[in-house]
């Protein structure tokens, strides 16, 4: 996945340098960053915690600068991994900064990225809109930062409490066989095989990648969501 995003800022380029390159600054910018430790003046580690969908992953960053021209130019690499939805990415990314003639900066990245294992079956549509909207976020909090305002202090909580809620136990209808044979066979088509029973309250979906197999429980209530996420899935 290549993402590229720019941004115009008023203050100077030094300005812009100086606060991208302090690593506590930075974590009051990043959406999810939730602690960044300093290992040398170009190699650090962050904790972060992102969501896409239903999944929250908590990624261990280890990022390092491998090449800077201040205060125009930086390019970093980094990796991250979260055993606990076995889920890792390897990344490049570089930061051009351009002095305008009002004294301003523009600011434009470039980011390629990979993600394996089971954020990585997620479609490359899903994982850029995610990434629009943290960029939105980051953007929002650098200006902020950048005329002497704190951030919105919620950006993390604020992702926990967007979370789909979990779905309320209610009776099952009068006739399940006429709402759960037919999603049965849908699934069925779509993945090339018959899915486990779902219940009155869930879709379970089953999907292999060469050797990882992933089981999914889908909130009933969320099927067009369902849908959609397996359309991106074969679409991959």
């Amino acid at each position: 996945m290549e993402i590229e995003k720019s941004l115009t800022l008023d203050a100077p380029p030094q300005q812009v340098w100086e606060l991208v390159l302090d690593p506590q600054a930075m974590c009051g910018c990043v959406p999810g960053m939730q602690s960044v430790e300093v290992i040398s003046d170009d190699e650090y580690v962050a904790h972060m915690q992102v969501k896409i969908s239903f999944i929250t992953a908590r990624f261990t960053l280890n990022t390092r600068i491998v090449e800077q021209e201040a205060p125009r130019y930086l390019r970093a690499e980094g990796t991250g991994e979260d055993a606990s939805v076995a889920s890792s990415l390897t990344q490049t990314s570089e930061m051009f900064l351009n002095e305008r003639e009002d004294g301003g900066t523009d600011l434009r990245i470039k980011v390629k990225a990979d993600v394996f294992g089971r954020l990585g079956t997620f479609g490359l549509a899903v994982m850029k809109t995610k990434a629009d909207r943290m960029w939105d976020e980051f953007g929002t909090n650098l200006i902020a930062r950048l005329n002497g305002e704190a951030p919105e202090a919620a950006e993390t909580p604020r992702a926990e409490a967007t979370a789909e809620p979990t779905p309320t136990r209610r009776p099952a209808p009068s006739t399940p066989a006429n709402t759960v044979a037919p999603r049965a066979g849908w699934l069925a088509r779509l993945l090339g095989r018959a899915p486990a029973q779902p219940s009155a309250e869930h879709i379970h979906v089953e999907v292999e990648r060469g050797t990882t197999r992933i089981r999914i429980d889908w909130p009933a209530q969320q099927s067009d969501a369902c849908a959609a996420w397996l359309r991106e899935l074969v679409k991959a």
